[in-house]
């Protein structure tokens, strides 16, 4: 992966570049789903944090949890979340657009004082097109883009995954990426490009 790729992955259609990673363990809860799917959705979560060298955590003592994942058949559900609206500001209109849109999935970050990633909020409408996606699959994906904050467009050709002899895994650039993002020696958020150098000098390079 060269720098101007990785630069790509955190430059937002606007133009600007900002990178952010979680600044507090990570605590996850998942709505609307089997005990087993839930396991496999706290199993990415677990896998992943431990490639990034990060933490997990029983509880967020602010928060309760801190990265709360939502199952659903239909977006008018989220309405009926109790105490949703607070969490969410502005649910209403956002659920109208998502509808009118035709999105299946949407992602809302929360962020420290100093820009780091506080919360996330990651809602899944399991449509035909999601339904058809197996759970470990599904779970992994979500959990690699919520494990940073990437760029709005930064997996819109390419998957953050990839299938090697019949499993999905991350893309072992990507893995190197996210534990490269997590080297406590740089800082938990960045606007400036010159970033990506910086976690370019971090990846592991090929032998």
């Amino acid at each position: 992966m060269t720098p101007n790729e990785i630069e790509a992955l955190f430059t937002r259609e606007s133009g600007e570049f900002l990178f952010a990673r979680w600044g507090r363990p990570i605590v996850p809860i998942v709505f609307g789903v089997e005990d087993e799917t839930l396991a496999t959705v706290k199993g990415a979560f677990e896998a992943v944090v431990a490639l990034a060298g990060h933490k997990m955590a029983e509880t967020d003592p602010e928060l309760g949890a801190n990265c709360m994942v939502f199952f659903f058949r239909d977006w008018q559900e989220l309405l009926e979340v109790p105490d949703l609206d607070r969490l969410i500001p502005d649910l209403v209109p956002l659920v109208e657009r998502l509808e009118k849109g035709g999105a299946n999935q949407y992602r809302i970050f929360r962020f420290e004082e100093d820009g780091a990633i506080r919360a996330a909020f990651v809602f899944l409408k399991m449509d035909k097109e999601l339904s058809k996606i197996p759970a470990e699959t599904l779970a992994l994906g979500q959990v690699v883009q919520t494990i940073l904050l990437w760029s709005d467009a930064a997996f819109r050709t390419q998957s953050p995954l990839a299938v090697a002899a019949d499993t999905t895994i991350l893309r072992p650039d990507i893995a190197g990426l996210i534990r490269a993002a997590y080297d406590p020696v740089l800082p938990g958020v960045a606007q400036d490009a010159s970033h990506a150098l910086r976690l370019f000098a971090r990846l592991e390079q090929p032998q």
